[in-house]
């Protein structure tokens, strides 16, 4: 039923209008009547009716200057008809020009009005779908955009495309809202929408039916957050009868911190859900124990290099290992699952790396298994992951004999795998028996970088990783990337990253987990 709002300086055209009309059978109902312009223009800005029926010759504000107020100061201002006891050409003109939907003079004739009713029910209809549509397109492609994120897809386009559409700033602090309720609520979305009016462009629902909320901390201080967080669960919980989980993530900088932050509200309540508890749970509290997550990814990078090396036969012992660590240490089998969704891009990655299609590998594990968000138990995720990496291994080598005759592709990966040792470009030419000058050019067309730029990058990175996930002194660092002289991998390192390398480690080591 759609709101009608009735003004005019005479009470008895009031209650005619009132009476003389079926308001409900032409899908309206009377929200309120007002004696003047100023009291109708507050009724409208609190009330919100899709029409107002309004004479034209009222004291202080008039019929035309209030349609005028409204479509200036409303973002969607009503429908107006205008009533006039004058047929005044003038006024007729002004109404079109403020976009009056009708213009009548009284006395007003039953019939025409209700016709007038049934048109313009039909208008205010037709555009509510519109725009609903539009909205649902709009909430379609910023939810595809932060699943992307959340998911782990990342590029610089994808960074200022998110920037643009969810107006975030690239380095602004920002926390995840993450709720879980009965499956099935289908304006769970809507509800949450509600708590953070400010937020509705940055809110996601992902493939687990969860609803995320991406929140800038300056729009909200630790405790306003807090305390919508808690009225929130609160309604929910009452008005679901079922239990809600609400998890909140720490706070990290940048959008690129954005998937993240939704491990960590995904982690955060991994073993309340096993529990049966509901409530508000912070991740401040309940994170896992210092390292687990950097275990984790080292265990995901050694498989994958396993794979990538063509390596089938030592595959299945490392997939049963790491399933295993996941099972005994994380109960939230989604946590696992994200750290596969990093393997598989890893995969994909290193796929097109080598001129092939990741789509056909993700297809032919769609068609044997389905996705990896429908797997719901341990022994089903190991079936994947042994057969993910099976496929890709085979898929990998297809390629690799395809590239068999691409020499400054064998080039790249000689020195992907020996950057540790001395290398120099002549030497490379000389083993790949090409011309060095020529070499070069085709290592630089084909990495956009020259050779020793992109040897150093690749030695710096290895580096950084060490510091990071290692306790080893620093000169034992430089030899590990193949920089036997300390000082001058300390020279490199920190022309590369601004910062001396014990610096970069201690910053590493103070630095939140990124989960």
């Amino acid at each position: 039923m759609m709101n009608v709002l009735l003004v005019d300086d005479e009470p008895w055209v009031l209650e005619g209008l009132r009476t003389m009309v079926n308001w409900k059978s032409h899908g309206f109902q009377v929200c309120g009547e007002a004696l003047n312009g100023p009291d109708a223009l507050k009724m409208i800005q609190e009330l919100k009716p899709e029409l107002v029926v309004t004479d034209i010759n009222m004291p202080v504000l008039n019929g035309l200057e209030l349609v005028e107020q409204s479509n200036k100061t409303l973002a969607r201002p009503p429908k107006f008809v205008i009533l006039s006891g004058y047929d005044n050409f003038n006024y007729a003109l002004t109404a079109i020009r403020h976009k009056v939907a009708e213009y009548l003079l009284k006395p007003i004739d039953e019939e025409e009005i209700e016709t007038i009713l049934d048109q313009i029910g039909k208008r205010i209809r037709e555009e509510l779908a519109a725009e609903q549509s539009q909205s649902r397109v709009q909430f379609l492609f910023k939810n595809n955009l932060l699943n992307r994120l959340i998911q782990g897809e990342y590029n610089e386009a994808l960074e200022q495309q998110a920037a643009r559409s969810l107006d975030l700033e690239r380095k602004m602090e920002l926390r995840c809202v993450l709720v879980e309720a009965v499956p099935g609520c289908d304006d769970l979305r809507q509800r949450i929408q509600g708590y953070f009016a400010q937020e509705r462009d940055r809110s996601f629902q992902d493939i687990s039916g969860r609803v995320g909320v991406i929140v800038p901390e300056d729009n909200y201080r630790s405790a306003v957050l807090e305390e919508i967080v808690l009225r929130m669960h609160r309604d929910l919980s009452d008005s679901l009868s079922q239990p809600v989980i609400i998890t909140l993530s720490d706070t990290l900088k940048g959008i690129s911190s954005i998937r993240s932050l939704y491990l960590q509200t995904l982690e955060v309540g991994k073993s309340k859900r096993s529990q049966d508890k509901e409530g508000v749970f912070y991740y401040k509290y309940c994170k896992q124990p210092a390292g687990a997550v950097d275990v984790y990814k080292e265990k995901i990078k050694q498989l994958a290099e396993k794979v990538t090396a063509d390596d089938a036969g030592k595959i299945r012992g490392p997939v049963d290992e790491i399933l295993g660590s996941f099972a005994s240490g994380l109960q939230e089998i989604e946590i696992a699952k994200a750290h596969i969704a990093d393997l598989e891009l890893t995969l994909c990655r290193k796929v097109a790396d080598m001129n092939g299609e990741p789509d056909v590998l993700m297809k032919t594990m769609w068609e044997q298994h389905g996705s990896l968000s429908g797997i719901s138990n341990y022994p089903a995720l190991k079936s994947y992951v042994q057969d993910l990496c099976l496929e890709a291994a085979s898929f990998l080598s297809r390629l690799t004999r395809q590239n068999e005759n691409n020499t400054i592709f064998h080039v790249i990966q000689y020195v992907d795998r020996e950057y540790k040792n001395k290398l120099q470009l002549q030497d490379l030419a000389k083993h790949f028996h090409m011309n060095a000058t020529y070499l070069g050019q085709l290592f630089k067309r084909e990495t956009g970088k020259p050779f020793n730029e992109y040897l150093n990058e690749k030695r710096i990175e290895e580096a950084k990783s060490l510091l990071k996930r290692t306790q080893i002194k620093i000169s034992d660092v430089a030899l590990q990337v193949g920089y036997p002289n300390t000082d001058y991998f300390i020279s490199k390192f920190k022309s590369s990253t601004g910062m001396l390398p014990s610096a970069y480690k201690h910053a590493a080591e103070n630095k939140p987990a990124d989960h």
